[in-house]
């Protein structure tokens, strides 16, 4: 990217804030996982909005409550789990509300302070000019299962702002916030491995929905709801894995798997969940309850 024309500073990260682009595809064959923005389509939105090209690398928050300082005048934007946006801080300046899915200027030595979202879970901030982060494989995204890239940020942590004089002016715009349900329901296609299960286990799957479990996170989404019953014994040695695969553990209860699953796994996948359909996944909090639908069936 050039030159660095500022930082933002890192007062509070929220529970849980990453860099993130779009990942760093390529790099299976090497144990390296894709990564990237768990909610692909709501970074490239933010990007789009202050005039920077999608995979220009944005701040991933879990549940927000973060506060950043910029060091020199900036336009920002909120995408993702629609939440609180203030702007203000500085020399003694008070509060202002500042919408979220549009662009939003902050002033040199201003800060930008983003609530908890009324609905969904991972928002995302980007920045005109991008976050300048060193790359790493070619992608500024840090991946919580390898800990390559950026590591989480932390109170203190400083982030560089890149240059903006090559990118195209910028087209003051507001848009509609996606809606977010806490409830989704996702198309499922058969996995490789539904035949270790008992007959029928695709269509039980979508009788019920199932509740998101606490202990899911970037890598995947766990399931808690009827356990699916296998009809096989034993493990698989590990084969490629993919987004949206549901991979199913001994205890019968399904992972959905995020960005930062591992490239191979040897438990056996029952289905996949439609790639349009994962950013609607990203967002379940614990406690959302999502529901399954065949998309298609083997011939």
């Amino acid at each position: 990217m050039g030159e660095i024309r500022g930082v933002l500073e890192v007062i509070l990260p929220g529970p849980y804030a990453t860099v993130q682009d779009l990942g760093r595809p390529g790099y299976a064959h090497l144990g390296v996982p894709r990564s990237g923005a768990a909610d692909g389509p709501a970074l490239r939105l933010a990007n789009r909005l202050v005039g920077n090209p999608e995979g220009f690398a944005g701040i991933e928050l879990t549940f927000g409550g973060a506060r950043l300082r910029a060091s020199c005048g900036v336009w920002v934007a909120v995408t993702g789990a629609p939440c609180p946006v203030e702007v203000g801080g500085a020399d003694g300046a008070g509060w202002r509300r500042a919408g979220a899915h549009g662009p939003v200027w902050v002033a040199a030595g201003q800060e930008i302070r983003i609530g908890m979202p009324w609905s969904g879970l991972r928002s995302y901030l980007a920045v005109r000019g991008g976050i300048a982060v060193e790359p790493v494989l070619g992608s500024r995204s840090g991946d919580s299962l390898s800990g390559l890239g950026p590591a989480p940020l932390a109170p203190g942590s400083v982030l560089p702002i890149g240059p903006t004089e090559s990118l195209p002016p910028l087209v003051v715009d507001e848009v509609p916030a996606r809606p977010i349900p806490n409830a989704p329901v996702v198309r499922l296609l058969p996995g490789p491995r539904d035949d270790w299960f008992a007959p029928g286990s695709l269509d039980e799957m979508c009788v019920r929905p199932y509740s998101v479990s606490p202990d899911s996170n970037r890598v995947g989404v766990r399931l808690r709801g009827t356990p699916l019953k296998r009809v096989r014994e034993g493990e698989l040695p590990s084969e490629g894995m993919i987004p949206g695969a549901v991979q199913v553990p001994p205890d019968g209860h399904p992972i959905i798997f995020l960005a930062d699953h591992p490239p191979t796994g040897g438990y056996p996948v029952v289905g996949v969940v439609a790639a349009a359909d994962l950013p609607a996944v990203a967002q379940l909090r614990p406690g959302d309850h999502v529901r399954f639908r065949i998309a298609a069936r083997r011939g």
